[in-house]
């Protein structure tokens, strides 16, 4: 390796040389003094405990002066002893290395090139570029003389590995959901989708955390102009730290004065692969278990993965039942509110003799006695979700039953009251949707007190002013209630209904605007009854 020491002179000439335009436009350069880039990595850092430094001498004659730097508890102390040191300490003073090709080439490159074992080595040359690698988990490499160190792909933390799904279970399909790790997230995607199209792009947001954040879309699939909005939005992003994709899902949203959502996460690959499938967008945060889709639609939070693992006639049953429940539990309390105290004549006379001795000793009107229940139901709800998990079900269940039996008994509440709450908390949870889950119990409350104030007829004017507020919303430029509100026939196949597979030939029309066919024809498809008659003919001989 003496040609380390008849080229150090000129590489350091040269390397100024061509640094100088580069360093123009760089803020914070590094200096070709080890000494002064170790000494500025300490101070910027406070001489933390968990930043190693290792000072070491290579080349032939150990004439070359370095500096390792990286992160203890986020590297992987293994490989830099494999990697790095054995290589630039062990190995390269027994590699005879072709002199004419070395003359070509600066030592730094030749390091790179041809010491350096380790895959991801990339280029470095300013301190902010260098701090980040460095808290990111990779070993960087400093050289006495050289204003360009090398930023080494070592990261090694302990992750959560992957489990079941905790909120969007299934009883047939993939068991397997989302980590809070970006690049096991970005694998199990491309686990799906083994396709060269399948395109991942990556942006860091955040001034301090600097949250690596990953955008996947299918290329020739996904509608162009939603690719492009998602960046500008997601560029115009300017705070300090990003720690969970709700912090991206709020900023990058349509319209934030609204209940609904208008982005929609899932902890569960094969939803978000069946999504990339139709033309949407995926952006994947580092640190979450949960990824976010764009755009959505309304009728997608009321759809399960598992729909399209059972029968089509199942499928679509339930999907009817889940929007049964989003009506029991939007309007449940707030229609027995005005019917019992506006429209009594609606009521069976035998009914309304029960329901009139059952509130004898009641000392509270409907409306009073459906807020107390449902803000009671709401504490236990949310008691039972904080607790521990082996005494929260617990105590949210027999709590619920003490209360209300204790109420009902006590003559504060009626027992119709109780059954009517009981029913649209138990609706709620039919949601696939937690989020969805959400707006409908705020709307709840609002449309009791129309209900409350004016009867069936105050519920009628929420109810149309519900559905203008929804036509009137859109989710990256697609509109929110489609296919419904612009009314799309073809799209109509996967929304209330469940068309069997061979019956689903197209992707949305307003998301994927190009590629529209997804599988062959339905003709295609079809059992042939022509060869079933053959073979039955066959068999019988």
């Amino acid at each position: 390796m003496d040609f380390f020491k008849k080229k150090k002179q000129e590489s350091i000439s040269k390397s100024k040389q061509s640094q100088q335009s580069k360093d123009s436009n760089i803020e914070n350069p590094l200096n070709n003094s080890l000494k002064e880039n170790i000494q500025h990595i300490k101070e910027m850092l406070g001489n933390s405990k968990d930043i190693i430094i290792r000072e070491i001498r290579i080349g032939k004659d150990g004439q070359i002066k370095a500096g390792i730097v990286y992160t203890d508890g986020l590297t992987d102390t293994k490989s830099i002893q494999h990697f790095i040191l054995e290589s630039l300490m062990v190995d390269i003073r027994e590699t005879e290395l072709d002199q004419e090709a070395s003359s070509k080439k600066d030592p730094i490159h030749l390091i790179k090139d041809i010491v350096l074992t380790a895959g991801d080595i990339q280029d470095v040359t300013d301190f902010d570029e260098l701090f980040y690698s460095l808290l990111s988990g990779n070993a960087i490499l400093l050289l006495d003389g050289y204003s360009q160190c090398f930023s080494i792909g070592m990261r090694e933390w302990e992750n959560r590995g992957v489990s079941e799904p905790a909120d969007q279970t299934v009883i047939r399909g993939p068991r397997e959901a989302f980590t809070e790790s970006l690049r096991m997230n970005t694998a199990l995607i491309r686990r799906k989708i083994k396709d060269p199209h399948l395109w991942l792009e990556s942006k860091k947001i955040g001034k301090v955390t600097k949250t690596d954040i990953a955008i996947m879309y299918i290329k020739g699939i996904v509608n162009d102009k939603i690719v492009e909005e998602v960046h500008s939005r997601l560029n115009r992003i300017d705070t300090d730290g990003i720690l969970e994709s709700s912090y991206i899902e709020e900023m990058i949203q349509d319209k934030t004065f609204t209940l609904f959502p208008t982005i929609y996460n899932t902890e569960r690959p094969d939803v978000v692969a069946a999504s990339l499938l139709e033309g949407r967008v995926a952006i994947i945060v580092d640190g979450t278990p949960f990824v976010l889709i764009a755009p959505v639609i309304f009728s997608q939070f009321y759809q399960s993965a598992e729909d399209y693992y059972q029968r089509a006639d199942f499928g679509t049953l339930i999907r009817f039942l889940r929007y049964l429940c989003f009506f029991i539990a939007l309007l449940g309390p707030s229609l027995y509110v005005a019917i019992t105290t506006f429209h009594q004549e609606m009521i069976p006379n035998q009914l309304l003799i029960s329901l009139a001795a059952q509130r004898e000793g009641v000392p509270f009107p409907a409306f009073i006695e459906a807020m107390i229940m449902e803000v009671t139901f709401e504490i236990l709800r949310e008691a039972g979700v904080r607790m521990p998990r082996t005494v929260g079900q617990a105590v949210s269940i027999v709590g619920a039953l003490v209360i209300g039996q204790a109420a009902v008994e006590a003559g504060i509440i009626s027992a119709a009251m109780v059954i009517v709450v009981a029913i649209t908390a138990i609706a709620s949870f039919a949601f696939p949707s937690f989020n969805m889950a959400i707006s409908v119990r705020i709307l709840r409350f609002i449309l009791m007190g129309l209900a409350a104030s004016f009867g069936l007829f105050g519920i009628t004017v929420g109810l149309i002013a519900l559905v203008l507020h929804l036509c009137s919303l859109r989710s990256f430029g697609i509109p929110y209630m489609s296919p419904f509100a612009p009314f799309i026939i073809s799209d109509q196949k996967d929304t209330l209904f469940r068309f069997p597979r061979w019956g689903l030939l197209t992707r949305p029309r307003l998301i994927s605007q190009k590629n529209l066919k997804r599988q062959q024809e339905p003709s295609l498809l079809k059992p042939d009854p022509n060869k079933d008659r053959e073979m039955e003919n066959e068999g019988d001989q």
